[in-house]
């Protein structure tokens, strides 16, 4: 990108119009139009010393370092497309338009409001016309060659851009110079500050926001400070300003408290006189006639003259009201549109070497990104997304929300420091995000003083509340928020209207998770509010109910994991993740030997269903560190870290804690823990090969479950020993136990155990050649699946799904599901021994199709989202 200049730049842009008529008209020889067209435009530019930047749908981008060049370019190239020979008698009629501004770089091409205003310039025109901005026709007006004059359009309103434009038509000797009306319209006597950074992003929420405002009378955007809610008004109200004939007009109330002030605010910004008699009526005679929009902005502190706003909508039939406010005005016929943070699209790190988008194109996907880099080539020209920093300019973006001003103030940084060197600082974001231009209002100059500027308008007990919340990580339910914070016993607040307050004052987020609400703060607000907590000497205290609540939780889940509604569960045990987290880490590092190992006990069915794996056996192990415990709980932590490492197949883990897990329940002499530790055990010993040890220990087991008499414990050891059974090549033996094992479980939820029952039923019938009786099996098993996610269950479904296909034949079909089981094996972090044990016949089903073919087959599997893949693996249940 080095080649392409920066400084004093001019911009043009063509489209060709009609294009859709012209491929109606021509059918196949549509494509030698196209061809035509691009080479004509091409060979105008370049010969005019033009660089090309890019492709605009049926046009082009171009930048001239001189203006004249760029103007006698565009003569040029319509003079040649008016010449030349189109095929069937069609016109090619483009549309040019060119403007000239700073030139800056970022993300592998031109950025900035020069850039926008160029494009919009064309959008305006009509094919065969070349418009000018007010800019470039005064660099070239004195210095046109014969045959070339401007022609003033007058001003006129642009797409997307704020404030008027002054528009000229380049008129061509011997070319048509006559159109109809530009494609915009002459502004109405409006009132709009002009932005001085272009807009990025935030198509989709202009799009929502105009369509509420064709809907309502009175729309309130509502957000945190800095989440943009001004900057977004302004480009609406400035894209709507055609739809009101008498003009749109902003009224600044950011330093204005009083609510009597509000009238003699909105006489200001209309540039009437004011009356201290009676401002408000003032107000309601000059708009009753009036089809106008009104733009009030930073209400929240006003929200006292809420009342007011309703009465200017009743006084003015056609008036509409557009509003920006950390709070919704609660009045009769308001809308309310929540402004969220910028889009992130995909955080983290690019794609891998080899993908089809670099990392820049990648990064430049996500609105964030595109503000960073905006702003930062704003702060140091010449600034540009890498292959080397767009990963970490995506990094901060996240790390920040995607708030605006948080993005703004970090790019601001970019004066002084790389990104590479700003990401690191973030851990405390509201210490590093200050300085922004001093042509802010106070409070937007620092993101802390953006916050404060909303934690002031809060009543104390609702700031003790919005402290406390800050205890939580990813927010919080309702019934965890009134366990924790205890808002009416203590702080006198009923809890409903605490926390509506803080919603409104957008310093809370309120969503539904499965029908109940659920809370949570950006980090940007969290941080000011955890402050808020430490100063308050209640950090300990709150510390230790979050831990409390969420050791609770993880104890309620743990029996309905392995259940009909596990899938409920599972769910809420995501949600609270970081919650779960924290809370376990917390008693980790207080050395709480027994709640630490309860909680992992408890929580290790999730880690392996939701491909936490890894984390899960991390702090499984870190919990066996620790002494003090009661022989049940650790026990239990001791088959829970055993179990995790068997999964990752790693046998000497396994062995090492399930060994200890046998030792101690015998000593205990608790003898339901015993049978389903020796069972434990036995699947230890099984990774390492010793197959006969292991079948001695699960029988051991078995014998101990019939003593006790407990149907699932029972049909568990049952599945264990046949499924030994299997393992060691005796699947007559292994067909009775698990016909008796589905006989116990007769009547039970247990998804976990009916259909571990039935897969391995099906894999011994499919090997003694039963092929329909393994296929009914599987296709049982395929009924007790739910949308849960335990991407463990779905891998081990893929897996025996691939190994009925080999048996019937389907070998294109079984080497797809080997890929899409290799996959989400891969996704879960679980390695299954039934996936090694197949190997040879996946091999043998490879030599068969070709070697190339099969790679190529398990690739396809590889691709499918696992959703997709299960659909199709249980296509084969059905043949």
């Amino acid at each position: 990108m080095s080649a392409f200049p920066t400084g004093t730049l001019t911009f043009l842009f063509t489209d060709m119009e009609g294009s859709t008529r012209l491929v109606q008209a021509l059918g196949e020889r549509h494509g030698e139009l196209v061809i035509a067209h691009a080479r004509l435009l091409r060979e105008a530019f370049l010969q005019a010393g033009g660089l090309e930047v890019g492709e605009r749908g049926d046009g082009f981008f171009f930048v001239f370092r001189s203006v004249p060049g760029a103007v006698e370019a565009a003569a040029a190239a319509q003079r040649a497309l008016a010449g030349y020979p189109w095929p069937r008698g069609v016109e090619v009629k483009v549309r040019m338009g060119l403007h000239t501004g700073e030139g800056s770089l970022a993300g592998g091409s031109y950025v900035g409001l020069a850039v926008h205003r160029a494009a919009r310039v064309a959008d305006a025109g009509h094919g065969g016309q070349v418009l000018l901005s007010a800019a470039t026709a005064a660099l070239v007006q004195d210095g046109l060659p014969q045959g070339l004059s401007l022609r003033p359009l007058g001003t006129h309103r642009l797409k997307d851009l704020p404030g008027a434009d002054e528009l000229f038509q380049l008129v061509i000797e011997g070319l048509v110079s006559e159109f109809p009306p530009l494609r915009s319209q002459r502004p109405a006597a409006s009132r709009l500050p002009t932005p001085l950074s272009c807009f990025v992003g935030r198509e989709r929420e202009l799009g929502e926001v105009r369509a509420e405002l064709s809907r309502t009378r009175l729309l309130t955007l509502t957000g945190p400070g800095g989440i943009g809610k001004t900057r977004l008004s302004l480009q609406a109200a400035a894209e709507s300003g055609p739809d009101f004939a008498d003009g749109v007009f902003f009224v600044p109330l950011a330093q204005v408290r009083d609510p009597n002030l509000l009238a003699p605010a909105i006489l200001s910004a209309l540039g009437l006189p004011p009356r201290a008699d009676d401002p408000r009526s003032a107000v309601h005679a000059y708009l009753a006639p009036r089809e106008l929009l009104l733009v009030l902005d930073n209400f929240e502190q006003l929200l006292g003259a809420a009342a007011q706003v309703g009465e200017c909508l009743q006084a003015a039939p056609a008036l509409k009201v557009l509003v920006t406010s950390r709070a919704p005005l609660h009045v009769y016929g308001e809308r309310e549109y929540p402004v969220p943070p910028l889009d992130l699209q995909a955080p983290g790190l690019p794609p891998a070497a080899g993908k089809s988008a670099t990392a820049v194109e990648w990064a430049a996907r996500s609105e964030a990104v595109a503000l960073f880099a905006a702003r930062a080539a704003d702060a140091r020209p010449g600034f540009a997304l890498t292959e080397q920093n767009a990963a970490v300019v995506a990094e901060i973006a996240s790390r920040l929300d995607g708030l605006p001003l948080a993005i703004e103030l970090a790019a601001a940084r970019v004066r002084i420091m790389p990104p590479e060197a700003i990401l690191p600082r973030l851990s405390s974001r509201l210490t590093l995000l200050t300085g922004g231009a001093r042509d802010l209002p106070d409070r937007l100059q620092t993101l802390r003083g953006a916050i404060a500027w909303s934690y002031d308008l809060l009543e104390e007990p609702v700031q003790r509340l919005f402290a406390r919340l800050a205890v939580f990580h990813g927010g919080a339910g309702l019934a965890e928020v009134e366990a924790v914070c205890r808002p009416m016993e203590e702080l006198g607040l009923d809890p409903l209207d605490g926390l509506a307050a803080l919603v409104d004052h957008s310093l809370l987020r309120q969503a539904q998770a499965g029908g109940e609400p659920r809370f949570s703060m950006l980090e940007t607000i969290r941080e000011f509010a955890f402050a808020q907590l430490e100063q308050s000497g209640e950090l300990e205290r709150l510390a230790e109910r979050h831990t409390q609540a969420f050791a609770a939780l993880a104890q309620a889940a743990r029996p309905h994991l392995t259940r009909a509604r596990r899938r409920e569960w599972l769910q809420r045990l995501e949600g609270d993740l970081d919650n779960l987290r924290a809370a376990l880490v917390r008693l980790l590092q207080h050395r709480e030997a027994g709640r630490a190992q309860q909680m992992v006990a408890a929580l290790w069915r999730f880690w392996l269903m939701r491909a936490h794996l890894q984390e899960g056996r991390e702090r499984a192990e870190e919990s066996l560190k620790l002494f003090g415990s009661e022989p049940s709980e650790r026990i239990a932590a001791l088959s829970a870290a055993g179990s995790l490492a068997y999964w990752q197949t790693d046998a000497g883990a396994a062995h090492r804690w399930f060994e200890e897990a046998v030792a101690m329940a015998r000593e205990a002499g608790e003898r339901r823990t015993l049978a389903l530790t020796l069972y434990d055990y036995g699947f230890g010993i099984l990774i390492g090969g010793d197959v006969g040890r292991a079948l001695a220990l699960v029988g051991e087991g078995l014998t101990v479950a019939r003593e006790l008499g407990e149907p699932e414990v029972v049909g568990e050891l049952l599945c264990a020993l046949a499924t030994l059974r299997w393992r060691a090549g005796s699947p007559d033996a292994a067909l009775p136990l698990l016909d008796e094992a589905l006989e116990v479980l007769t009547g039970s939820d247990s998804v976990h155990l009916l259909s571990w029952a039935r897969a391995m039923r099906g894999n011994v019938r499919l090997a003694g050649g039963d092929i329909e009786g393994a296929r009914e099996d599987y296709r049982q098993r395929s009924l007790l699946y739910d949308d849960s996610g335990d991407l463990g269950s779905m891998s081990q479904q893929l897996i025996v799904l691939a190994n009925l296909a080999l048996a019937q034949g389907h070998l294109e079909r079984a080497l797809r599901l080997r890929g899409a089981a290799e996959a989400a094996q891969e996704a879960s972090q679980i390695r299954p021994l039934v996936m090694e044990s197949l190997a040879k016949r996946f091999a043998e089903a490879a030599e068969q199709v070709g070697e190339e073919r099969a790679a190529e087959l398990v690739a396809e599997g590889r691709l499918m989202p696992i959703e997709q893949a299960a659909a199709y693996a249980m296509e084969g249940l059905s043949r």
